[in-house]
């Protein structure tokens, strides 16, 4: 539990300082530099980075005005609870496809794709810029941007063509992430104080605050199972980093390729691309994650691999043609399909789990009783009911000024918010600092309904907005939220805490997107590093072509797969909250396919296997002195981490301690 203290100014404003000085400089680091990612997940490298020696700066200062730091333990919190709220809009959470995402159908269109014919009718007015030699600079740099300086830069990007379409989609990501704000209000007091759900991610930040607070941070630093584990990752990424600099020196294997060592046919050839990474840093969050649920996430990954097999023992091979066209980012067979009905079914159960609390606040809101928040809430939860009502109706308005019906508007938008509200569940209880979803919301509403429940216009809008905020999760906004909704438990004054998230939120997409113009600008779009990018945005115009071209009905064996998920799911459930001898937690079947776990199962194996080794002959008292063994696992991964960035930004090439 996070010990009680005051949200203090300093604090919010170095963290917000702190936080934009990273979406500044992530553009040219990430996609100019090639250097380490600054962020990369929900336990960004960068603001932990910081956090690490603001502590040794906080303790340092502490000492020497014997006791009386200018920083305390709560203001360091809030300080990297902000810059992990605002980092990811700089990169993969929004900025990263956000401006390729305007540009793809005016820019790549050919007469071989046909692009302009397909897509010009129908662009939305408003949506893209309408000047193509603004498009073409953005590509291909200004005519002696090199040697300009980033002022002469950004004075000369053709704002007029961009003025447009950067008002228009504000309102858009306005909306959307002010509905974000409210979902997480409603659902912080079931999951922070009801449900008292586990925070994996927090728990190194909190030991850190709290050793500040206490004035013990010398004592956590010497402890011998901190050591331990601290010394193993540096030791590890010492020898391996000097290793890719040099390749004279032997590296210890941290990736084995096991999937020559399987057969090609019968019960387990679904594991001949199997691989098994070693990152000590995910150990240790899988230590730090309830047993129940790191049990889970490996397990199934690897009941998800002997499904393939056990089709292929039967003889069923089914193509992944029979997927038809989807948006999934990872979807590559329809049996990963499994995972359209086991969200629906467990966002039925979140629901179900926070049915007292959602039907309490639903009379009050109704009777317009709007009381005072409660210790994880910003506001009162009846206010936050009204804000996603009515933010949720705004997106729809806007999404319908531009031409898509209602009901289709409200059913797409419905979908993003569910999969959004599942995925941060995943994310927050399983400590999964790096996610990707298996399949997009607007598969399963094709896969059941058929493309022509969107129309033309409508298909490619809804294909342009989930790519735009809805399917690239990997530093979606909604996890950082609910941790900050932790974070601010019990500590106060509310109003402070939510002024400043606003605020670095808004001030985050606005020094996002200039960073990223002034790095096109500077440079040209194509001679960054942006070949994901491009191929992803390329593919949603394809797949978005291909269905108005050749529009399908419901797709049968999706829908089979999907609902085979959803009556699994219904099974994990019941299970899981009826008999207190479940092992299983239903979080893991949500990960099976995701590409997330292919990294990540065999950490999450050997953090669960500790674990459980460590309680089973140690008790309680054991475990809790081990837990910073694998506390210092995540501080030398992520410190080492953060000092290859800085070697990478002087070599021009970043060894990766973490998984790009």
């Amino acid at each position: 539990m996070i010990a009680a203290g005051a949200i203090r100014t300093r604090g919010v404003v170095l963290g917000l300082c702190l936080g934009l000085v990273v979406c500044a400089v992530t553009p040219l680091n990430n996609l100019y530099l090639g250097a380490t990612p600054l962020g990369g997940g929900h336990f960004p490298l960068a603001p932990f980075f910081l956090l690490a020696w603001l502590t040794l700066l906080a303790a340092g200062l502490g000492k020497l005005f014997r006791g009386r730091s200018p920083l305390s333990g709560t203001d360091l919190l809030i300080c990297w609870m902000l810059m992990v709220v605002v980092s990811g809009v700089a990169h993969t959470g929004l900025a990263r496809t956000f401006f390729i995402n305007l540009t793809a159908p005016l820019h790549f269109a050919t007469e071989g794709n046909q692009w302009q014919a397909v897509f010009g009718p129908i662009l939305p007015k408003g949506w893209y810029p309408a000047d193509p030699e603004a498009v073409e600079t953005l590509y291909n740099g200004l005519p002696g941007g090199y040697t300009m300086g980033w002022g002469a830069v950004l004075a000369a990007v053709p704002w007029q063509a961009w003025a447009g379409p950067l008002a228009t989609w504000a309102v858009f990501i306005g909306l959307c992430y002010f509905v974000l704000l409210c979902l997480t209000n409603l659902f912080a007091k079931q999951w922070v104080s009801n449900e008292r759900m586990n925070f994996p991610m927090l728990r190194l930040p909190e030991t850190l605050a709290q050793s500040v607070d206490g004035g013990g941070l010398g004592a956590l630093l010497a402890d011998r199972f901190l050591l331990c584990g601290l010394f193993l990752s540096v030791g590890l990424h010492t020898i391996n980093g000097i290793a890719f600099y040099d390749p004279s020196v032997p590296q210890i294997p941290t990736l084995i390729l096991a999937g020559p060592y399987f057969p090609k046919t019968g019960l387990f050839s679904g594991f001949t691309k199997l691989k098994i990474y070693f990152y000590p840093a995910f150990i240790g969050f899988a230590f730090l994650t309830a047993r129940q649920i790191s049990l889970s996430f490996w397990l199934f990954f690897l009941l998800g691999g002997l499904v393939y097999g056990v089709f292929d023992l039967i003889g069923q091979h089914i193509p992944a043609a029979a997927l038809g066209v989807t948006f999934g980012p990872t979807l590559t067979s329809p049996e990963e399909t499994q995972m359209i009905g086991a969200y629906g079914v467990f966002f039925c159960f979140l629901l179900w789990l926070a049915r007292h609390h959602l039907l309490e606040t639903a009379r009050d809101a109704l009777r317009f009783r709007f009381r005072g928040p409660d210790e994880a809430e910003w506001v009162g939860a009846p206010a936050s009911l009204w804000g996603l009502v009515l933010g949720g109706g705004a997106l729809v308005a806007w999404s319908a000024s531009f031409g898509m019906p209602l009901f289709q508007a409200t059913l797409l938008m419905g979908a993003f918010f569910m999969v959004m509200l599942v995925a941060s569940r995943i994310i927050c209880q399983g400590g999964i600092a790096y996610f990707t979803l298996t399949a997009a919301p607007t598969d399963g509403l094709i896969a059941f309904f058929g493309a022509g429940i969107f129309s033309r216009l409508s298909l490619l809008m809804a294909a342009v907005m989930q790519k735009m905020l809805f399917v690239d999760l990997r530093e979606s906004l909604l996890p950082s939220l609910f941790h900050a909704a932790k974070v601010g438990e019990r500590r106060g004054p509310k109003k402070l805490y939510l002024a400043a998230i606003v605020l670095g939120i808004a001030a985050a997409v606005a020094v996002s997107f200039l960073a990223m113009l002034a790095v096109c600008h500077k440079y040209g779009l194509r001679d960054l590093q942006v070949d994901w990018e491009t191929q992803t945005v390329s593919t949603v115009y394809e797949n978005v072509q291909r269905l108005i071209e050749a529009p399908t009905g419901s797709n049968a064996a999706v829908i089979g797969f999907a609902a085979a998920g959803a009556v699994v799911m219904l099974g994990l459930v019941i299970a899981y909250q009826h008999f207190y001898w479940w092992p299983i937690h239903p979080l893991g079947f949500l990960t099976m396919y995701s590409s997330a776990m292919r990294i990540l199962w065999f950490s999450f194996f050997v953090g669960w296997l500790c674990n459980q080794l460590t309680l089973r002959y140690g008790g309680i008292a054991l475990l809790k002195r081990v837990r910073l063994l694998f506390i210092g696992l995540i501080l030398g991964d992520f410190l080492m981490g953060g000092i290859f960035a800085v070697i990478g930004l002087w070599t021009g090439q970043s060894y990766l301690v973490l998984p790009n």
